[in-house]
């Protein structure tokens, strides 16, 4: 197992591009370390669904993780994998902020690095929901991308 692993949040826009070439500079400088591709599909166990929308609701799932999969997370580890890296990547469901915490205490990484996101409130629009929860309750530095 590496020595150092750095868990990178994917959203599948161009700033995740940017904060994947920002890791990848990381990883020129570290030796013997892990890069942890994950893309969150925001989704919530308590949305309220009809019975006919719950009766569809994990074939939905799987394929949203499927897509997300294809799409978003192998280019990226095959991209980084052509470049010499040890990389695996993850898609998961839940909250993008959650989620990205629970894989980094599972793995022990050491950083995680997203991007910035735009919303709603100016604290948001300068740091967004995700990277203001995971600067607040992360058990490992959060390096965020603008």
């Amino acid at each position: 197992m590496p020595k150092t692993t750095i868990l990178v949040g994917l959203d599948g826009t161009e700033q995740g591009d940017k904060v994947l070439e920002f890791a990848k500079t990381r990883l020129g400088q570290i030796d013997d370390c892990l890069l942890l591709i994950c893309y969150v599909i925001e989704w919530s166990p308590f949305a309220f669904q009809t019975a006919e929308e719950n009766e569809k609701r994990h074939a939905r799932r799987e394929e949203e993780l499927r897509v997300a999969q294809e799409r978003i997370i192998d280019p990226a580890v095959s991209q980084v994998a052509a470049e010499g890296y040890t990389v695996k990547g993850i898609v998961q469901h839940g909250h993008a902020a959650e989620v990205l915490e629970a894989i980094a205490n599972e793995y022990g990484a050491s950083q995680i690095v997203i991007g910035r996101h735009s919303a709603r409130s100016v604290r948001e629009h300068v740091f967004g929901s995700v990277s203001v929860r995971l600067a607040a309750s992360s058990p490992v530095p959060v390096t965020i991308i603008p």
